[in-house]
């Protein structure tokens, strides 16, 4: 009998269940990232929102399409829209909206974070 590594062995993503208190969409917003997964043919896919380490105050933010939640992540349905956020991202964005302006000038995605302490002039990076 053959022995199974942890490798061949079939591993079930354990996430959690979150609300909007942790991360909220604008309704702008939720059409957005709607369109963009349709776009890339991933309609049930999700948003993930992370933190991590960079631009000029220290921490920035990280958005990306992805099929599914993975392992730990918490999820979080706001506006229709699907949104992970790994626990340590989690400890830096909850209670945050995220936006989408279609400006000229300052369209995209903007987040809006109580928890940060300070922010750069261009908006793309907090310190906590």
């Amino acid at each position: 009998m053959a022995k199974r590594s942890a490798k061949d062995a079939p591993t079930e993503a354990k996430i959690r269940v979150g609300d909007e208190r942790l991360i909220k969409l604008t309704e702008n917003a939720a059409g957005k990232v709607s369109t963009l997964l349709t776009k890339q043919g991933r309609p049930e896919g999700v948003l993930r929102v992370a933190v991590i380490g960079g631009g000029c105050s220290g921490l920035q933010y990280k958005m990306d399409l992805q099929d599914r939640p993975q392992h730990r992540d918490i999820l979080v349905e706001s506006a229709g829209v699907k949104v992970v956020v790994d626990p340590k991202s989690a400890l830096y964005v909850t209670g945050s909206e995220l936006d989408y302006v279609n400006s000229l000038t300052e369209g995209g995605f903007k987040v809006h974070n109580p928890n940060a302490a300070t922010s750069c002039s261009c908006g793309e990076s907090f310190s906590a």
